[in-house]
């Protein structure tokens, strides 16, 4: 019997969520299937394309970040001292 495999399928092929059995079904299933194997191709490229992706927060938002974390730090010290 062979298995269908949906886009899902590839991605989590794609991310290394399947099991080896799973790959090798994968891989014969990308080899018959065109429009599946476009899929991945897609998919890889756009997972690529994301990791070159750097976010990096503003300066206002670290200071909030920073500002929220020793306010937290001095209720938590102030707690423990009642």
């Amino acid at each position: 019997m062979t298995k269908t495999f949906t886009y899902d399928d590839v991605i989590r092929y794609l991310y290394a969520e399947t099991t080896q059995n799973e790959n090798d079904q994968i891989v014969e299933a990308l080899a018959l299937d065109d429009d599946l194997m476009n899929f991945y191709l897609d998919s890889l490229e756009i997972k690529e394309q994301m990791n070159k992706i750097i976010r990096i927060p503003s300066d206002r938002s670290v200071q909030k970040i920073i500002h929220y974390s020793r306010q937290q730090t001095v209720k938590q010290s102030t707690a423990l001292s009642c």
